[in-house]
């Protein structure tokens, strides 16, 4: 090609790609400017199954989205208790949004004071009173369990909730309505109640009958 001939190609080019008024101008490989699209489910020739679009790799979880591998029923319920442990402890902060969270979702069937007479507790079985000594006995663990799956009558909150604020209800319940101190995974909430007739354990501070008494000690010292 003479550089004449390649000055005569480049001018019409120019030319070519400079249309009047609003059409746009000539491009060279626009495909590879503006790559054609594809409905979700339209047939697609570019994949190997045919299809736009393509099914998740199995394991695949959604962006936010926390499994929780537990099945519904008491014994999975016992299980989450023993094995999940509550991320929030009960600072003023996190207490002040359980409470917020806890009067949106859960006072409508629970009550102000966890006693299951809400509004809507008499239209519906009412739930059990956070003061029973079943539910005294539930460790966070279970009660997100409740939360998450539901139970009975209870359906489901993992749509409204997310898990922070169903641990941040937690918390509130089990400090402030249920007077309860923090638990770890598999800890008791409370000491279980000895069985009928049995002696209960002796106390490492009392003091033995017929032994002498240990000399009293005082913050001065002996002289």
């Amino acid at each position: 090609m003479t550089r004449a001939t390649l000055l005569a190609a480049l001018a019409a080019a120019a030319i070519a790609a400079c249309q009047p008024g609003d059409q746009p101008g000539s491009e060279y490989m626009p495909d590879m400017a503006r790559s054609p699209r594809y409905n979700a489910f339209a047939p697609n020739r570019a994949t190997r199954s045919g299809i736009t679009l393509q099914r998740p790799v199995p394991g695949t979880i959604a962006r936010g989205y926390h499994p929780l591998h537990y099945a519904r029923g008491d014994a999975e319920g016992e299980r989450a208790g023993r094995e999940l442990t509550n991320p929030f402890h009960p600072t003023q902060a996190t207490l002040d949004k359980g409470k917020v969270l806890y009067e949106t979702y859960c006072l409508v069937c629970h009550g102000a004071e966890g006693k299951g007479d809400g509004p809507i507790a008499t239209k519906i079985p009412p739930p059990s009173s956070y003061k029973s000594d079943r539910v005294l006995g539930f460790l966070p663990g279970r009660i997100f369990h409740v939360v998450t799956l539901g139970s009975n009558k209870m359906p489901s909150y993992a749509a409204q909730l997310s898990p922070d604020d169903r641990w941040l209800i937690i918390t509130y319940v089990r400090a402030t309505l249920q007077g309860l101190p923090e638990a770890g995974p598999g800890m008791p909430d409370a000491p279980p109640a000895p069985a009928p007739g049995a002696t209960p354990p002796a106390d490492p501070a009392a003091p033995v009958p017929g032994a002498t008494p240990p000399p009293a000690t005082g913050s001065g010292g002996s002289r």
